[in-house]
């Protein structure tokens, strides 16, 4: 590109943000078209009389908000529709800012797009809990948390506790959530435009969140064994990510289950290549695998998410990490900056019911129900391809020929109950099609509600296309 020049008279604010939004308003004009490449930094700078960090900025700018593509020695290039498929120009995986479900489910639906713990009554032993950390902690509730008692960190290390895995209460951080403590680890051992690495399915309300604070997706290959190591590699020797989101066991949504001999592998490559792992236990711990913690592999490197939603009660916003030595600190300041901090209510709360050992009774009557219900599922279902796995609260089912995942969920709509459709999964663009979709059981009120929304999916596989008629 040699005669454009960008205007940056008009407008207000930082001139890398200036400069950025110039750049973007030609872009959007067609000034600056699909493949094109930017001025190289220095000339730039020098042409319009700024400094190389600033036109740095603008170009980190608009990789962060999808509109260009660089690598050092190759340039900086327009990213858009046009280009041809032999140009060689790095188009990254964005994760897409929102879901394929709807904001506000619509009532009188039968919810099967979550996956949160099913109603065993919990709420009573919450009531008295909380009931009694009112009248006996008045000060700490009305104030913000200034600071974390001894038996918060216990509770977490009691709770990611498994199998092998016995973390210190001293490496634990209590956090918001397990949504709350990956993206705390992420905003603090990762900067924007770095590479994260996720499956080319995963719970990607994790990448959004990744992509709205400036990270790069990067995807790896799986299998119904979890993530392959080859590809891993791969992707590790060409994108160079500085961190990898991984599920070993209980995988969301496929419900894959990495063996012992992969995770040994990830291990050792995310050693080689200096990458940190976050390890997100929450479906693993509802299941009785005894393969080790991937943390067991590698604990120098690996952070181990674990939390109440899925077995204790959703609601509560109740979630630990597990840190590496020398991590813990810089998680628990981005925790805070993240989220605002720990309120003291919820964290005694979970400690509470952690310690107390009524978390752990709620998880036993929560297993009891998923596994009921699953029951059901397995009974409705059978015949066709899907996934489960005894605890987990979700089957990966596949839809017969003609149907297509989006199609087919449409479809359930239409029958009155809400499911996950494979695209809600997808961490950035893919090329991956799976033809699956994703049935929660835990949502429902109770398992008459299971087995009626399950009917409806089971009408829809036998009937075919034909049995839907599409409006609009």
């Amino acid at each position: 590109m040699t005669n454009w020049l960008p205007n940056l008279s008009e407008g207000s604010g930082p001139l890398y943000l200036r400069l950025a939004d110039r750049i973007e308003s030609d872009i959007g004009a067609g000034t600056l078209p699909a493949g094109e490449k930017l001025p190289p930094q220095r000339n730039l700078a020098y042409d319009i009389g700024v400094t190389i960090g600033t036109v740095g900025r603008a170009y980190a700018l608009l990789r962060e908000r999808g509109l260009v593509s660089g690598e050092v020695g190759r340039g900086t290039y327009v990213l858009g529709r046009g280009l041809d498929a032999n140009d060689n120009i790095e188009i990254p995986a964005v994760a897409p800012r929102e879901g394929t479900r709807l904001a506000e489910p619509p009532i009188g639906k039968l919810r099967f797009d979550s996956t949160a713990a099913p109603d065993v009554g919990q709420g009573k032993i919450i009531e008295t809990i909380l009931s009694a950390i009112t009248r006996d902690h008045p000060q700490e509730v009305a104030s913000y948390t200034r600071s974390f008692p001894d038996h918060w960190f216990e509770a977490g290390r009691r709770w990611l506790s498994r199998n092998g895995f016995n973390p210190q209460a001293d490496s634990i951080v209590p956090t918001l959530g397990a949504h709350a403590a990956v993206i705390s680890a992420i905003s603090a051992l990762t900067s924007p435009g770095d590479y994260i690495l996720f499956e080319h399915v995963t719970y990607t309300q994790i990448a959004r969140s990744a992509g709205l604070v400036g990270r790069r997706m990067a995807l790896v290959e799986s299998d119904e064994n979890g993530v392959d190591p080859d590809d891993f590699e791969r992707v590790c020797a060409q994108k160079h990510p500085a961190m990898a989101f991984l599920m070993p066991t209980g995988q969301n949504p496929t419900g894959a289950i990495m063996p012992r001999e992969r995770r040994a592998a990830i291990a050792d490559i995310a050693r080689r290549y200096n990458v940190l792992l976050i390890e997100d236990d929450l479906y693993g711990a509802l299941t009785d695998d005894p393969t080790p913690l991937l943390a067991e592999f590698a604990p120098e490197r690996t952070f181990v998410v674990g939390g109440l939603s899925k077995s204790v009660a959703a609601g509560v916003r109740g979630g630990w990490i597990s840190c590496p030595p020398n991590y813990r600190h810089r998680v628990r300041v981005a925790h805070k900056m993240t989220t605002g901090g720990m309120p003291f209510l919820l964290a005694e709360l979970c400690a509470q019911l952690v310690l107390s050992g009524e978390a752990a009774a709620i998880r036993a009557r929560s297993l009891a129900e998923i596994n009921a219900r699953l029951a059901i599922a397995r009974s409705t279902l059978a015949g066709h391809d899907f996934t489960s796995n005894d605890g987990v609260p979700f089957c990966w089912l596949s839809v017969p020929e003609p149907w297509h995942s989006g199609t087919f969920k449409n479809a359930a709509y239409e029958q009155g109950v809400l499911i996950d459709d494979e695209d809600e999964f997808k961490a950035g663009r893919s090329d991956r099609v799976f033809h699956r979709v994703r049935v929660g059981i835990s949502a429902p009120q109770n398992r008459q509600d299971v087995a009626d929304g399950l009917a409806a999916i089971r009408r829809l596989l036998d009937e075919g296309r034909a049995g839907y008629d599409s409006f609009g």
